[in-house]
């Protein structure tokens, strides 16, 4: 039986060295139908070059917008009833998509799946820290904490986007943090126990380097305290987290004598934190 088309959605921006050996690793899958969508946030290299030996859907933007609109961008023209992201930097194992469409078929209440990682840093194998194992069902109490889907490894219905909203683009960095956020509240995420995604790491331009980071989690968590799929403890947990954030950035600003953060910090708590009747730090 013919399974589902399954679309894959790939952002790059001056990846030409890392995207050749990531759409080989799609086109290697086992499991057909695939529509692959890349999105090219208008690079400068030999980005256009390296797409051209490959049959995708190739989109070329202008002007860099980042991550969120052109995962956003290829979420619009996709035509799959599954969806999976892959980082142009990122690889996956052969039967990655082909074990994920056997697990959503075999479970069709669920909406989203991923599997483990084999983490990759500087071109040495390095292992996860515990506080990053990956999660198996609800786990809103851990998504406030940290990031723990990968774009890269997990397949979604496209339904449960279409429902909860696409990736906010009013956020530069942290965006993946605040869609999980939003999925996490109504929805668990289930494990695959196999290791079927390399993430490579360690290169300069991973947005993962940005300074501030925790003031754009603090943001998504203020963003989702407004949700009203969050049950009261959930919304305890978010407020929790936001203020340890916050607290987290401000340091770091008073260290880098960041005054525009530290007033950012500062709008943020009164204007998203102090309704709900707690007092500024």
């Amino acid at each position: 039986m013919k399974g589902p088309l399954v679309s894959v959605i790939l952002p790059t921006f001056n990846r030409a060295r890392f995207l050749g050996e990531a759409l080989e690793s799609v086109f290697s899958q086992t499991y057909r139908p695939l529509e692959v969508i890349v999105v090219d946030e208008a690079s400068a290299d030999e980005t256009p070059w390296v797409v051209s030996r490959f049959p995708v859907i190739y989109v070329r933007r202008p002007v860099r917008k980042g991550p969120a609109a052109a995962r956003n961008r290829g979420l619009r023209l996709c035509r799959g009833e599954l969806v999976s992201f892959l980082d142009s930097d990122d690889l996956w194992l052969p039967e990655k998509v082909a074990r994920q469409v056997a697990f959503l078929r075999e479970h069709p209440e669920a909406v989203a799946v991923q599997p483990e990682e084999i983490w990759i840093k500087n071109g040495r194998r390095v292992a996860p820290q515990r506080k990053h194992r990956k999660p198996h069902g609800y786990f809103f109490h851990r998504a406030v904490k940290l990031c723990l889907v990968s774009p890269s490894g997990v397949m979604l219905r496209r339904r449960v986007l279409e429902e909860i909203g696409f990736f906010d683009e009013e956020f530069p960095v942290c965006e993946d943090y605040e869609l999980w956020l939003r999925l996490a509240a109504r929805y668990p995420v289930y494990l695959l126990p196999e290791p079927l995604v390399l993430k490579r790491g360690g290169h300069g331009d991973q947005l993962s380097r940005t300074p501030g980071l925790d003031l754009w989690r603090a943001k998504a968590l203020a963003k989702v305290l407004r949700d009203p799929a969050l049950s009261p403890e959930m919304r305890l947990m978010a407020l929790a987290e936001a203020r340890r954030k916050l607290e987290i950035f401000r340091r770091g600003a008073l260290k880098h004598g960041n005054l525009g953060g530290l007033f950012e910090a500062a709008r943020l708590e009164r204007k998203l934190l102090l309704p709900l009747g707690l007092p500024a730090p």
